[in-house]
Parts: structure tokens; C-alpha cells; sequence
């Protein structure tokens, strides 16, 4: 059945994800500069994430660049794993970027040092607003691609660590407690894992070829079979190309005396409109071929 592959879904939202880039860029700068005049690692810490965060959409936009190269005979489905790649790195570098804070807030418990809570305060606002834009321009495209996923999990983090760090600089300035710095940054790294964990996961899903989510193999297959023509279906695969690009692969057995191409049009109708898969492969094959299979297929 044929099918565009020239636009992931990630590429459809491609403007929005440079204005997050650029907003990020911009977040990170202040947020850099800010912790080195206040001192306070809680700003560090979010800016350590913000750096994660503008490297991993940089990685998507470079994937999607090259996702959108045509196909070659050494690649036959192109570059679309390469988004699937960067959202792997991105979680990598989130998992360093909260080691490293949680380590410095630990060692930053026992002796924490003065900070200008005035200026994180400032701060910390410029980068709750920056980020609460950021999440109302990737707010649709998140749920169609791992990459923008990814990206709108990272600024939804840096949102809350805006929120700890506008809370711990309120603390220092009216209690004079700083250790609520150290504390702001712990909460900033715990945040950061089990939605990193969520992202590597689903990505190594695509990587390793598993099952799209929300398509069940054997309700598939009795859709297949119950498609005028068809007698049996095996060697039934499928799995993700990129995000929001499944595939299907099988081998049909027909009636005898049925129409190829009118089955292969029922098939084809029949993914499509029951499942969301338009990239579809069939073997079609006569009841006597199953003799010349090689072994039990299911």
C-alpha cells in the first residue's frame, strides 16, 4: 500500500520546536549568569538541565533534518531512526545532568554556602514564564513523536524547577535558611528521573523492533483473516519505524480462486481504518504453498 514517508511527525511541528530551541538558548543563558552572581546551585541545577534540554531539541531538529532526506539503497527507510537516536542521547544526558546534582547538593548539605536570593528570585521567574510558553508550543505535537515528547518532558521539568527555585529563594529571603538551596536542587534532580526513564524506555521499545503501542498482534491478525479472500495469516510483524510511522508485515494465504488485488485492497482498508497503519508488506500465498515453508509459522 503506498505511502508518504517523507514527513515524520516530528517534522510537522518543526517551527515550534526552533522557538523552544531559541527560547531555551535564551533561558540557559540567563540562568548561567544568574547562578554565578547569586551562587545558588539550585539555578545551577536548572541550568544544567536547561543545557540537556537545548542539546536534546537540538539533536531532534538535526534528526529531523536528516529524516527528511530521501530514501538510498543502502537505507531503504531513510534517516527516521535517527530521531529515535537522539531522544536515546537526550535521555543519557538528563541521567548525567542529575547525578551531577544530586551529588553537589549533597556535598553542598553539609556547608551550604550565602546566596542572593533577590537574584534567584528574578531569575527563577524569567525562567517560569520562558518555560511555561515552551509547553503551550509543544503541547500537540508531544503526543505524536518520541522527540517532541522528550522535549516537552525536559521543559515540563524545567517548570518545575523553576517553581523549587522561586520557592527556596522565597525561603532564604525571609527566613535566611540557605540550605534550602541544596534542598530546591535535590528536588530538581529526583524530578528529572523517572520521566528520563519513561523516554529511554519507550525509545529502546522502537530500537529494539517491539510491538507499537496500543496495537494488539492477535486482534490485528483477526482482522486480517476476516478479510474476504483470506484464509490464514502467519508471520505477522509488526513495529515502528519512527514516531507515528508503524509498519505491518505478513503472510496472507487466500482462497482458492480469490482476486489478489481486490484482497490486497481489503487489507490494506482494513489496517488503515482499523488500526492507523498505512505501510503495510503482504505475502500472498496459495493454500499448497504452505507445504514449501520452511517451519512453523505463526
Amino acid at each position: 500500500m503506498a505511502h508518504d514517508h517523507h514527513h515524520s511527525a516530528a517534522a510537522a511541528h518543526r517551527g515550534r520546536l526552533r522557538a523552544v530551541f531559541a527560547i531555551t538558548v535564551a533561558v540557559l543563558v540567563v540562568e548561567v549568569a544568574g547562578a554565578a552572581l547569586s551562587d545558588s546551585l539550585a539555578l545551577l541545577a536548572d541550568a544544567g538541565h536547561v543545557l540537556a534540554d537545548g542539546a536534546g531539541i537540538g539533536l531532534a531538529l538535526l534528526a529531523i533534518r536528516f529524516a527528511a532526506r530521501p530514501a538510498t539503497p543502502q537505507r531503504t527507510f531513510g534517516y527516521y531512526r535517527l530521531e529515535i537516536l537522539a531522544a536515546v542521547v537526550n535521555a543519557v544526558l538528563l541521567f548525567g545532568v542529575a547525578g551531577f546534582v544530586l551529588i553537589e547538593a549533597w556535598r553542598r548539605l553539609t556547608e551550604p554556602p550565602e546566596v542572593a536570593s533577590g537574584l534567584m528570585l528574578a531569575v527563577a521567574a524569567v525562567g517560569l514564564v520562558a518555560n511555561a510558553v515552551s509547553m503551550w508550543l509543544l503541547r500537540g505535537g508531544q503526543q505524536q513523536s518520541l522527540n517532541l515528547r522528550g522535549a516537552y518532558l525536559e521543559v515540563w521539568g524545567d517548570l518545575v524547577g523553576s517553581v523549587a527555585v522561586l520557592a527556596a529563594a522565597a525561603v532564604i529571603a525571609v527566613t535566611g535558611f540557605q540550605a534550602a538551596d541544596p534542598i530546591a536542587s535535590v528536588l530538581i534532580g529526583v524530578a528529572i528521573l523517572p520521566r528520563t526513564w519513561g523516554l529511554l524506555r519507550e525509545a529502546v521499545d522502537v530500537l529494539l523492533e517491539a510491538t507499537p503501542k496500543g496495537i494488539d498482534v492477535e486482534e490485528v491478525r483477526r482482522h486480517l483473516v476476516e478479510t474476504p479472500g483470506v484464509t490464514e495469516v502467519h508471520d505477522l510483524h509488526a513495529w515502528t519505524i519512527t514516531s507515528g510511522l508503524p509498519v505491518l508485515s505478513a503472510h496472507v494465504v487466500l482462497e482458492r480462486g480469490a482476486d489478489a488485488g481486490k484482497v490486497l485492497d481489503g487489507l490494506g482498508a482494513c489496517l488503515a481504518g482499523h488500526f492507523d497503519i498505512e505501510h503495510s508488506t503482504f505475502q500472498l500465498e496459495q493454500p499448497e504453498h504452505r507445504g514449501h515453508e520452511g517451519a512453523t509459522h505463526r
